[in-house]
């Protein structure tokens, strides 16, 4: 349980997503598992689990128990207020077209990036990636462009989340070495990892930006070491990535002035 640092923390309802996440790569649990792997007392892990079965988003069968179906719904409600992951596809599509090459969308979640949308193609490949796979930031040209977006206070307080990846990348920058990294990325607009996050993975990004200029997702090309070289993701492919990353903040802007219906 992380420390409070804020008056208004709520820690129930800290505790109920602890209990929620605990259960990654667990898909059934003893109530002294959830109590062991969420670090709380065996009596709060049972009113949480409790109240969360009331409320539909835990089941329970001969002691032990499991997520429902009904927790998709805390996803849905960041993919689903706006289905702009699903309508960039075809931006992505072309971006794949062009370049021949796997790309991605991914926004940050703590210290890690987390994929909302990708178009691949089949290549030799050393990570398995999918919609909902997250790596730790640093270690990625995606992280790297939402990283250089944010102020020292807000990147000193992201740093300080540990990683949910479960990966330990072969690049573990300190503090100053990662803040160079990201000056020289705010100074030319776009990030590249090389090998970074794992053997023979070679990327390049590029930042998704809001009417404001504020970045709220980063899109990248994604290539094999044995098949693609830096100068050719460099030369060849970033122009192919900046206008791609232009035309989906220039989409997310129009989506933001289409009126929402209402009914009633």
């Amino acid at each position: 349980m992380r420390e409070k640092s804020n008056p208004d923390f709520v820690e129930a309802i800290a505790r109920g997503f602890s209990v929620v996440r605990s259960f990654d790569g667990a898909p059934s649990q003893s109530l002294s598992e959830v109590a062991q792997r969420t670090g709380l007392a065996r009596p709060t892990a049972r009113r949480v689990l409790i109240t969360l079965q009331e409320l539909g988003y835990v089941a329970s069968k001969e002691g032990r128990f499991e997520l429902t179906p009904r927790v998709l719904e805390l996803g849905v409600a960041f993919f689903g207020d706006s289905d702009f992951w699903d309508a960039a596809m075809p931006r992505l599509r072309q971006l794949v077209d062009l370049t021949n090459e796997s790309s991605s969308i991914a926004v940050l979640d703590g210290s890690d990036v987390v994929y909302v949308a990708r178009a691949a193609v089949p290549k030799l490949v050393t990570l398995s990636v999918s919609v909902g796979t997250r790596f730790p930031a640093a270690q990625t040209s995606l992280g790297k462009v939402l990283l250089a977006d944010m102020s020292s206070v807000e990147l000193d307080d992201v740093l300080a989340t540990p990683s949910r990846s479960g990966v330990v990348p072969p690049w573990d920058p300190d503090r100053g070495e990662l803040d160079a990294v990201l000056a020289e990325v705010r100074e030319q607009g776009w990030a590249i990892s090389d090998q970074q996050l794992a053997p023979a993975i070679r990327s390049i990004a590029a930042p998704v930006r809001r009417a404001d200029g504020t970045v709220f997702a980063a899109v990248n090309v994604n290539a094999h070491a044995a098949e693609t070289t830096l100068e050719h993701l460099q030369n060849v492919h970033l122009p192919h990535l900046l206008s791609a990353a232009e035309d989906l903040g220039l989409d997310y802007a129009l989506r933001a002035r289409i009126p929402v219906a209402t009914t009633g």
